[in-house]
């Protein structure tokens, strides 16, 4: 147990005595966390907006009223052509192109029906199928209200339509805040990269200063040195998790309805996963850049399929299969679900369980592929 402290010791004093190494390892991710909160939202404001208006009703410039009322979209532009409309749209000056027809008004009075031509620049998918609601939800409202003004007879009797009002509640979020939905998953992406990156040049960083090969040669065990240089890295991480709740609590009043001590014993088990991971790639690594590289391949397969930023019920079915080994995923989550959920450990023994297998397994892996001479 000695023999362990010491190392712990030493790899403590070698972390705090890089000046260079602590503002990577503690003010970096707290930047992020706060840059990163702030600048991915899955809302899309600033649309720029025009129109055509071959009617020049009062129900058509109440309509465009109702775009002009919109926080979501900007009039950037009144065009008298659909063709003048197309050339800006090309040109990138305008996202979305509504054209009202003729007759608008009178269709609406007489028919009780009319269309609308709408086009919205998809070069980003994503965005544009956020336009299209939008878009949706404004003309719906306004066809309730211009259906409700619209009397129209039945057997000689003056009938007004009924309409169906539709009150959402909106469970777990109910402001719809993006930053409550957000913070927790970039904050488990610091806290695994942080550790990841750290471990996996650590013993590398052994081998390209020569002094592995004195540590192997000493009475130290392999399961000595393999918890001595990784117990640092563990305690980092949860401290790391620490700061960044505080910051979610008092910066971005992210709630927090379930146990913080459910969090901290998940993450206790997810860091040695990821320790293991970083043990695993220094030792079939031999140089920093490479164990960097390699860390990095990998987080960006764990990034980009957890969940996070697209919806994996969203994923393709091999897709979707690929996930149930992304340990992300589970922190993901574990993480939403505790804070915004209020879930117990009942709720969560499936991820649990799976975590917790993954780590024995991978660090199984990562201590028998450690070389030491005996």
């Amino acid at each position: 147990m000695k023999t362990i402290l010491f190392i712990i010791q030493k790899e403590f004093r070698q972390i705090f005595r890089d000046k260079g190494m602590l503002p990577i390892i503690f003010v970096l991710p707290l930047i992020q966390l706060l840059i990163l909160s702030n600048a991915a939202s899955f809302e899309v404001q600033n649309i720029k907006f025009s129109y055509i208006d071959h009617d020049h009703s009062a129900a058509s410039r109440e309509l465009i009223s109702k775009f002009q009322a919109s926080n979501s979209f900007k009039i950037v532009n009144q065009f008298d052509t659909k063709s003048e409309a197309n050339l800006e749209m090309q040109k990138g000056n305008v996202d979305i192109i509504l054209e009202i027809p003729t007759h608008f008004e009178r269709n609406l009075i007489t028919d009780k029906t009319t269309t609308l031509s709408v086009s919205i620049n998809a070069i980003d998918g994503a965005s544009a199928g956020v336009e299209n609601v939008y878009i949706s939800q404004i003309i719906g409202t306004y066809n309730q209200k211009i259906q409700s003004e619209l009397l129209h007879y039945n057997d000689g009797s003056l009938i007004a339509p009924q309409n169906i009002t539709t009150i959402p509640s909106f469970w777990y979020n109910n402001t719809l805040n993006y930053k409550t939905y957000m913070v927790p998953g970039i904050l488990v992406l610091l806290v695994t990269m942080i550790t990841l990156f750290l471990s996996s040049m650590n013993i590398v960083r052994e081998k390209e200063i020569g002094t592995l090969e004195q540590i192997n040669v000493t009475p130290i065990r392999k399961h000595q040195f393999i918890i001595g240089k990784l117990f640092p890295f563990w305690v980092l991480g949860l401290v790391i998790l620490s700061i960044g709740l505080l910051i979610a609590k008092l910066v971005f009043n992210v709630p927090m309805l379930g146990s913080l001590v459910l969090i901290y014993a998940f993450t206790s088990v997810y860091l040695l996963l990821i320790l293991g991971i970083g043990l695993f790639i220094s030792n079939h690594t031999d140089t920093q850049q490479q164990a960097m590289f390699i860390a990095w391949f990998f987080m960006v397969i764990f990034i980009l399929m957890s969940g996070l930023f697209t919806p994996i019920e969203s994923m393709p079915n091999w897709a979707q299969n690929i996930t149930l080994f992304n340990p992300i995923r589970y922190f993901v989550e574990i993480i939403r679900m505790v804070m915004l959920k209020g879930a117990t450990f009942s709720d969560i023994t499936t991820q649990f369980s799976i975590i917790t297998g993954y780590a024995i397994i991978l660090n199984t892996l990562a201590i028998f592929s450690y070389k030491k001479v005996n």
